[in-house]
This record gives C-alpha cells, structure tokens and sequence, in this order.
C-alpha cells in the first residue's frame, strides 16, 4: 500500500527547503525567495511507495483571491479524502509560530485524528535560550491537544533536527 506524509505551512515557512535537506537533494523542490511558488500538490517518491507531498504554502502569496480559495478547497479535499495519508508535517517559521493557518491545520488534525508533527523552523534565526522557549511553549500547547502531537526545531541551513526528523517520518 502508498503511504504519503504532506508537508504543509504559510508561505515561506521552509517547506521546500526542508524536504530538500530530509532528502539530500538540493533541487529536488524548487526554493523561492518569492512566498506561494508552490502552487500544486507536489509529489516526491523517496522510496517505493513512499511519498512525501508538498503543498502549497498559504499566507501572503500574490495570487488573486479565487485562486487562493480554489487551492483551499483542493486542500480540504485532499487531507480529507486521501486514504494513504499517514500524517502532517506542519512547517512553522519559530519567529511566527501557531498563525491562524497553522492553527486551523492543527485543529484539522486533531478533529481527523490524523498524526501532526510541527517544525519550527528557521531556528537559527533565535539565539539558544530564544529557541529553547519557543519549543517548550509549542509542546505544551500540543500536549494539549492531543496524543499524536509533536514538536521539534528544524533548520534548514544548518540541518539541525534532519536526523530527528528522518527518524519521525521512518516512524
């Protein structure tokens, strides 16, 4: 059977990035300095039968509003629907965490009892105390939630949390 896990968040969030370096591709998903280039459900095979999918970022990406609520739509149906979905990577920017989007998603899987595992990206942008904090405050909220939550830091340049994350998804 397929199994796929999706990699969601805002626009910039770091999805692209983040698949990239779990991969060790450079180029594998197209990386933008422009939020929203990632405009369709992008499937990457990374072993046979096994996906991981990239879905187009959410937030602040210039696009005419009937197309951001179409890709709403196609979003809903596709967490909804989609049989061989096994969970959600929700890529957070640690400097802007738990949006009104990210928060959404995680009460979507929540009420799905769909598995969450939350990147908070970006995490060399905060010094260490910063980043500590940060991780602590969204556990705790997850906690909160429910029992297939989890948290970690994640960045993209230097690669911390690659192999946590590695070994969530081999989970």
């Amino acid at each position: 059977e397929a199994r796929e896990v999706a990699f969601g968040g805002r626009s910039n969030a770091g999805k692209s990035s983040a698949i990239n370096v779990l991969t060790g591709q450079n180029k594998l998903a197209r990386t933008s300095k422009t939020p929203g280039r990632t405009q369709l459900l992008n499937y990457f095979e990374v072993e046979p039968r096994r996906y991981i999918v990239d879905l187009p970022g959410f937030g602040y990406a210039k696009v005419p509003l009937d197309l951001k609520h179409k890709w709403q739509r196609h979003l809903e149906q596709y967490l909804q629907k989609r049989q061989s979905l096994k969970g959600l990577v929700l890529l957070m920017d640690i400097r802007h965490p738990f949006t009104e989007f990210d928060q959404m998603l995680v009460q979507w899987c929540v009420d799905s009892e769909l598995p969450l595992h939350v990147l908070l990206t970006k995490a060399d942008k905060l010094s260490r105390g910063a980043t500590r904090n940060e991780l602590l405050a969204a556990r705790k909220k997850l906690e909160s939630l429910g029992p297939h939550m989890s948290v970690q830091l994640f960045s993209a340049l230097s690669k911390e949390g690659a192999d946590e994350l590695r070994a969530k998804l081999n989970g």
